[in-house]
């Protein structure tokens, strides 16, 4: 009985599996015929509130139903707690696994007993990521991986070489980001440059500075010196 029982659960469970898996091919499947260029759909993952299945297409969500013939683009929030739910998933999706991070291809700057450790990818033409600078010369033992992941402008790439092929890079980034002063264009290897600016695609960074803390949470943009030390303390007190 008990045998027989446990059998027919385990093929209640299989047939829900197969329903659920059909369920989010089919909605891939359909979603995807709708995206430009050749756009995939990253994961499919049933959302728990309004039946509705969320839809991950890089660092973007979506909602749609079963049968994705309705797509729902915007934010999902509860209103008597205000909790966007939207921002809480792509907050969670965001984050990443700190140790994972190749620092041997960032700029690496340690301050006091640098106990502080965070992470940045920065533009050397992003005004964000200038004040960053500044803010971080009040920030006490921190150290600091700067990854260059230049962006924002024709000349970004070959200010982020020079930068890259200095003989003291954390020296010639801290000049230009804090006093304009370019160093003079050598050449170097520019693989871990390379390398860089690939991690940062993988990582869906859109825009600079991008700041990612000890726990693995991502800050999108610049924070002053306070609110960063504090993120900081939170962070790794979490860690």
């Amino acid at each position: 009985m008990i045998k027989h029982l446990f059998i027919a659960l385990c093929g209640s469970l299989l047939a829900g599996l197969a329903g659920a898996q059909n369920i989010e091919a089919t909605i891939k499947k359909n979603v995807e015929a709708t995206l430009p260029d050749g756009a995939k759909v990253d994961a499919v993952r049933k959302l728990g509130v309004l039946g509705l299945y969320e839809v991950q297409i890089g660092g973007d969500l979506m909602y749609t139903d079963e049968k994705a013939t309705h797509i729902i683009i915007g934010q999902i929030i509860e209103p008597k707690t205000q909790k966007n739910l939207t921002q809480e998933r792509l907050d969670k999706l965001a984050q990443i696994k700190f140790s994972d991070l190749p620092t041997d291809i960032a700029i690496k700057q340690v301050k006091g007993n640098g106990k502080g450790v965070i992470a940045t990818f920065e533009d050397p033409n992003c005004g964000y990521c200038k004040k960053l600078a500044k803010e971080l010369q009040t920030v006490n033992d921190v150290t600091i991986y700067t990854f260059l992941h230049p962006i924002l402008s024709p000349d970004s790439l070959d200010k982020s070489k020079a930068i890259w092929c200095a003989p003291d890079r954390a020296k010639a980034w801290n000049e230009y980001m804090l006093g304009g002063k370019a160093p003079d264009a050598g050449k170097c290897d520019t693989s871990g440059l390379d390398k860089s600016m690939a991690l940062a695609r993988k990582l869906n960074i859109r825009g600079t500075p991008a700041i990612f803390l000890v726990d693995g949470t991502r800050i999108p943009g610049y924070l002053p010196a306070a609110k960063l030390e504090e993120a900081m303390t939170k962070a790794a007190a979490s860690h």
